[in-house]
């Protein structure tokens, strides 16, 4: 049997062109999903989404699904934790379990040769998990002392704060693994009850990559998925970004202040998303190009790093930033973020930003193509968000179809200076909370 470990499987090793083949796919049992066929090697990626994650919390039972999509892999049918795992390993299958607050994901990969006995692995994590005491109690202890450590991570505050800030009592106001508090008060019918929420044939988006024909694929889409509960929790609705401009300030002693800033923002199937994306990447999104990074760290060398970023949640939307600086330039750094927010929003972007903009996000695309893995995961994030199969082939002419004209409309559109809150934490100088 070839081991799992030693494969290296790169499913595109030429740049990526318009010529992967995405099929979709129903299963006799009424299953949809994506599915590129690479038969060249005998192994297999499967990426699974249950939308609406966290975002599916019981009232006062933060952390539930958190907790419980940790026990998924920790027993399940007849196999207590040690068992399923001696049983995962003997397979050479991986599986990985995780929850934002928008989705369930469930990553899968494993050889041709195992593929039956991995799915009915698989199976019996989502249909028939043990949710034993011990695992329980053990992936429990996980959870606290993670949230133990954010006490004292300036980051983890800032976003915790701003957070409650933005969104108020929605799931979205506060972190999704829960704390201290209600996590350790979770008891196994809260356990029970998150996965019932979450898991359900009516939220299910599914990709496969590799060594799979349609009709196999058929076959284990029924196998996972025919006994799982025909629908879960209903999707929580839209809620506002709603936290006033100014500034909130988290006292913290550290000798480096923390600042998280953002407004309201642009849904994803906003006409104007692709304008918006690629003005970001002028302003601050994340490489060394940016105005942000030359204002605030070549100009001045207030911070190490700067970044600005589109936040299109499934049920809100932001434009947020981020960036650390000593106690004594924190105060300058915000001056400095405010004036180039404003400048964006008064006079747009050039010919030469817009140029090299779409140079490094066309260019930078197909590196994501690297394996069965990430494509699968790029499909089901397609599927969930709502773009069409043949988004892969048109992405870039999108990109480059943004002109001068229209993303100077569009930044005049999103940014606004006089909406910007700050977040910071630490002890900065010359900076009170306006609230």
């Amino acid at each position: 049997m070839i081991r799992f470990a030693t494969l290296i499987f790169i499913l595109f090793t030429t740049p990526l062109r318009a010529e992967i083949a995405i099929q979709e796919v129903t299963s006799p049992g009424g299953i949809t999903a994506w599915l590129v066929e690479e038969h060249s090697l005998p192994f297999l990626s499967l990426e699974i989404r249950f939308r609406g994650g966290s975002s599916l919390e019981a009232p006062d039972k933060r952390g539930a699904i958190n907790l419980m999509t940790g026990l998924l892999e920790e027993g399940a049918g007849d196999l207590d934790a040690r068992e399923f795992a001696q049983a995962r390993e003997a397979l050479a299958a991986s599986f990985g379990f995780d929850v934002g607050d928008d989705s369930l994901s469930v990553s899968a990969e494993f050889l041709s040769e195992n593929r039956d006995q991995a799915i009915a692995l698989l199976r019996m994590a989502l249909i028939e998990p043990a949710f034993d005491a011990s695992s329980i109690e053990r992936v429990r202890g996980q959870v606290l002392s993670h949230l133990r450590s954010r006490i004292t991570d300036p980051n983890a505050i800032a976003s915790t704060t701003f957070d409650a800030l933005a969104y108020g009592d929605h799931p979205y106001g506060s972190y999704n693994s829960g704390t201290i508090e209600s996590v350790t008060k979770l008891a196994r019918a809260d356990i029970l009850d998150a996965f019932s929420r979450t898991i359900a044939r009516d939220r299910i988006y599914v990709a496969a990559v590799g060594d799979i024909t349609a009709t196999q694929l058929g076959d284990i889409l029924d196998t996972l998925f025919q006994d799982m509960p025909e629908t879960g929790a209903p999707q929580a609705g839209h809620v506002a970004f709603d936290v006033p401009a100014g500034i909130t300030l988290v006292d913290f002693e550290t000798p480096q202040s923390v600042a998280l800033f953002g407004h309201v923002g642009i849904t994803r199937d906003d006409p104007d998303f692709f304008a918006a994306y690629v003005v970001n990447q002028i302003l601050g999104g994340g490489n060394f190009s940016s105005r942000l990074m030359d204002e605030l760290r070549e100009n001045r060398g207030l911070t190490y790093g700067v970044r600005s970023y589109l936040l299109p949640y499934f049920l809100s939307e932001s434009i947020m930033g981020r960036f650390s600086s000593s106690n004594d330039s924190m105060a300058e750094a915000i001056d400095l973020v405010r004036d180039e927010w404003q400048k964006m929003a008064n006079t747009g972007v050039t010919a030469e930003e817009l140029s090299a903009a779409q140079t490094f996000l066309t260019g930078a695309y197909p590196l994501r193509f690297d394996g069965n893995g990430p494509i699968a995961r790029i499909m089901v994030g397609m599927q969930i968000i709502g773009l069409p199969a043949d988004y892969i082939a048109t992405r870039n002419d999108r990109i480059r179809a943004v002109t001068l004209e229209y993303a100077n409309r569009v930044a005049a559109r999103i940014y606004k200076p006089d909406a910007l809150h700050f977040v910071v934490v630490g002890q900065p100088d010359g900076l009170q909370s306006s609230q």
